[in-house]
């Protein structure tokens, strides 16, 4: 998504008050908006920490900051910049996480991000952006641009629309309906197995959810989301995070508060980094049981694995 993430940039550049920082990354995509933004376009090097305060100053004196590195860069390496520089003080200071999740499976454990939007929940006063679609990005961005909060967004895999209706960008987002099971899964990772969704017989093809906004508090389930776990569905969990901090648990103690039990058939997570071998974002799905054919054999199935 890293190149629709730069074009949505373009639209929101012409504010003076922009400035766009990044931790020597962007090589070979950022060309374009550094000619664009000229002396507003900073390269802070490899630091992070550093590049995260900087950030924190500028917005406090007005101006307009997007932070950019990878994303194990952004929120592991910063965790401290983030939480005393500009969370605490509710700076409207924009981080972008480029490969969230197993986005660069083949580097290993210490370019993965597994727990970055579960950490980020931590953090007062922040709103997490979990974008689905490429089209998503034109409106994540200038929701971002207007925030005069913290904010964070996680790019990962690029998918196309499913059709028109889901051109429409909401933080609960129905893709399929289905008789069969509910399906829950936060950002692109509900696009990479709805193609394969449409294939199951309506009578067991799931209805499959994508939320792009994190934590819940801030954008809670909408009123036919609780209508349809309270039904006695079974559901399902679908995320490319570990299950510590997870949106899974997030939706199911949001649940628990409004006295709904959930009827849930699994809560399907990533796998702490501790494999012998390390493959692709697709490889590093297939070990974990997110890849499309073992997500759908669950949901066509109807197995339940607590």
């Amino acid at each position: 998504m890293r190149k629709q993430f730069v074009d949505s940039l373009f639209l929101i550049s012409e504010n003076p008050r922009t400035v766009f920082l990044t931790g020597d990354l962007g090589f070979m995509a950022f060309e374009g908006l550094m000619a664009k933004l000229g002396p507003r376009f900073i390269n802070a090097g490899i630091a992070e920490q550093n590049m995260v305060s900087v950030a924190a100053g500028m917005a406090k004196v007005g101006l307009s900051p997007w932070v950019y590195s990878i994303a194990p860069f952004i929120f592991a390496r910063a965790f401290e910049q983030i939480r005393n520089d500009v969370c605490f003080h509710n700076l409207p200071v924009k981080l972008v996480g480029n490969g969230g999740g197993y986005g660069y499976g083949v580097m290993g454990p210490s370019h993965h991000a597994l727990e970055d939007y579960g950490a980020m929940s931590l953090m007062p006063n922040l709103r997490i952006f979990l974008p689905v679609f490429n089209v998503d990005l034109a409106t994540i961005t200038a929701i971002m641009d207007q925030t005069q909060h913290p904010t964070y967004l996680r790019l990962s895999k690029e998918y196309d629309s499913c059709g028109a209706a889901c051109l429409t960008y909401s933080p609960w987002r129905k893709l399929l309906t289905g008789s069969g099971p509910i399906v829950f899964s936060a950002g692109s990772l509900a696009a990479s197995f709805y193609s394969e969704a449409l294939k199951i017989p309506i009578s067991r093809r799931p209805t499959i959810w994508a939320i792009s906004e994190l934590p819940l508090i801030n954008s809670p389930p909408p009123r036919e989301v609780l209508e349809m776990v309270d039904s006695g569905r079974l559901i399902y969990i679908v995320e490319d995070h570990l299950k510590q901090g997870s949106f899974g648990l997030d939706l199911i103690a949001y649940l628990a508060n409004v006295g709904i039990a959930p009827n849930l058939g699994a809560h399907i997570c990533a796998q702490h980094s501790s494999v012998a071998i390390y493959g692709s974002q697709e490889y590093m799905h297939q070990q974990s049981g997110l890849d499309p054919v073992s997500v759908l054999s669950l949901f066509s199935s109807g197995l339940q694995l607590k």
